[in-house]
């Protein structure tokens, strides 16, 4: 005759009830762990597109080999009107007076803004033809100190840059070079007199012209 089954004792029915909070308890944990390793996977991709992002765009790895320089000695101040061989100019003789700094719409005595790089003011220019979107973002770099801004209607290329000595070429008004190229001059070694105001100057043309 065959004996009824044992009833399980209370330490093996207690002993399964702890192995399966255990077994509860650690896929929890695996579940945790697999949250936390996804939200930090996502918060890494973002963090490194923003690095990237930053970087890609950064002024400072800007390729500035395109910038010409010249050789223009601190200058003799003149009163009379000076024929230029670059256009813009990039420094030599000029008036004593120096061209207050800021955004002009229309061209600016050029005999006063070569008095204006020599302290260290960088000069963006533009062709009047150049598109409306792309003046403004030369009207927005322009509204910082030591910075000039206005047409010129006979230069070549559509925008320039110009510090004391140096130049750079532009087809289009490219922010990221231009801001590379202001952060390396603008205040820069080349200037002559570095920290000369570049306001209190003049905005009218003192310029005795035959």
């Amino acid at each position: 005759m065959p004996r009824p089954d044992r009833k399980p004792a209370a330490s093996d029915r207690a002993a399964k009830a702890a192995k399966i909070q255990k077994a509860g308890a650690a896929a929890e944990r695996r579940r945790g762990m697999l949250i936390w390793g996804s939200v930090v996977a996502v918060v890494v991709v973002i963090v490194g597109a923003v690095v990237f992002a930053v970087v890609r765009d950064s002024p400072a790895l800007v390729d500035l080999s395109g910038v010409e320089e010249y050789q223009n000695d601190a200058a003799n101040h003149v009163a009379d009107q000076v024929d230029y061989e670059q256009t813009p100019p990039v420094g030599g003789p000029h008036n004593p007076a120096w061209w207050n700094c800021g955004v002009y719409t229309e061209e600016v005595p050029r005999e006063h803004a070569v008095h204006s790089l020599e302290h260290g003011a960088v000069w963006l220019t533009y062709r009047p033809d150049l598109p409306a979107d792309q003046i403004e973002v030369l009207t927005e770099l322009g509204g910082a100190d030591y910075m000039l801004v206005s047409p010129v209607a006979d230069q070549e290329s559509p925008v320039v840059a110009t510090a004391w000595n140096h130049q750079l070429t532009l087809d289009t008004a490219d922010e990221r070079t231009l801001q590379a190229f202001i952060r390396e001059y603008k205040q820069g070694p080349q200037t002559p007199e570095p920290g000369a105001a570049c306001t209190s100057g003049t905005s009218t043309d003192l310029v005795e012209r035959g």
